[in-house]
């Protein structure tokens, strides 16, 4: 059994709650939240028996938990990992995107690395059936050589971009991206868990490999409301954000048509969980390792940065360290944001 303690009990704590409720080796002692309220109403319906906390800390002191689950806003991701990480919890689990900017980024990859606490992000559609589909019809050569990639998510690049960029990763088995170039707009701007975003975004990823992706994030005529396009020499598919298939063919066989797959949100955050404990007990790389997160928030800031620059930028981002879109904010570079 792992003593495992909750950190925020709001709408994702409710969907990670399913997934540690399923795993008989996650014993849930501790659950956090500003409101006690949430906790409560939480631990009743999951019948948890666990101790509610409104400070995480006096709950890290007090419980000493080997597993974290943290749902919390964007901002929090940071400080609060560091104090797990500092209190000797083994492995935190934390809710999508990564930090604010690409220096609080690399200081959670830090962290990790020094202290050996496994660190996790909820990219949990990783586990969607259907994505994990893709992945074997890729590695089979059923598409043929993977030419180009058509990436769409909801607004804004941070907080659903991240999705989107990680699944595109996944499928071209976590080939890195060699440079990205970038345009934002910010006629609309959004406030998404305490961070600034914009309201749309476009624009050409190039990966080592030499596949070439465009993508759009947020605004109108959008192929696909969230998902990739994934084209070979031998056939596409077409498959949404959750793994559901929205076409696909197979040039060589056309009465080929994707399969029907079951799944469910449940079904993912299940899967989340487990791997998780699973790579706690064995040492592996998790499939949600910040390592892999971290690929995708290098993209969403090389991005901004391209904004920034007015021009290509290539990876690994060198010499940023802050969130390029929110300096140029500040700095009134966007005369019409939020008009």
């Amino acid at each position: 059994m792992h003593k495992v303690a909750l950190i925020g009990c709001g709408g994702r704590g409710k969907a990670h709650a399913v997934g540690l409720k399923a795993d008989e080796r996650c014993q849930v002692v501790a659950l956090v939240d500003a409101r006690a309220e949430a906790a409560e109403a939480l631990n009743e319906e999951f019948g948890f028996g666990a101790k509610v906390y409104t400070d995480h800390r006096a709950m890290l002191a007090e419980e000493r938990p080997d597993f974290v689950v943290a749902c919390l806003w964007t901002p929090l991701h940071l400080p609060v990992f560091r104090d797990c990480a500092e209190a000797g919890v083994r492995a935190v689990h934390s809710e999508k995107p990564v930090a604010p900017t690409w220096g609080e980024c690399q200081e959670m990859g830090r962290i990790a690395e020094e202290t050996g606490c496994q660190l996790t992000f909820c990219h949990q559609r990783r586990f969607a059936k259907g994505n994990q589909l893709v992945r074997q019809l890729i590695r089979e050569g059923r598409l043929g050589t993977i030419e180009r990639m058509d990436l769409y998510a909801p607004p804004n690049l941070l907080d659903c971009g991240t999705h989107t960029f990680d699944q595109a990763l996944s499928f071209l088995d976590e080939n890195p991206v060699k440079w990205v170039m970038a345009s934002i707009d910010t006629s609309k701007l959004l406030d998404w868990f305490n961070v600034k975003a914009e309201g749309m975004a476009t624009g050409t990823l190039v990966f080592e490999n030499g596949v070439r992706a465009s993508f759009q994030v947020g605004g109108p005529d959008m192929d696909i409301w969230g998902g990739v396009r994934v084209v070979g020499s031998e056939g596409f598919l077409e498959v949404l954000w959750g793994g559901e298939f929205r076409r696909g063919v197979v040039y060589a066989d056309p009465s080929w048509t994707p399969p029907k797959v079951e799944d469910s949100d449940d079904a993912h955050m299940i899967g989340t969980i487990r791997n998780a404990v699973d790579c706690l007990e064995s040492g592996e790389e998790p499939e949600l390792s910040y390592r892999k997160a971290l690929r995708a928030s290098e993209i969403i800031f090389a991005c901004y940065e391209s904004v920034r620059r007015n021009e290509r930028v290539e990876l690994p981002l060198e010499g940023v360290s802050d969130n390029p879109f929110h300096s140029m904010l500040e700095a009134g570079e966007f005369e019409k944001a939020g008009k």
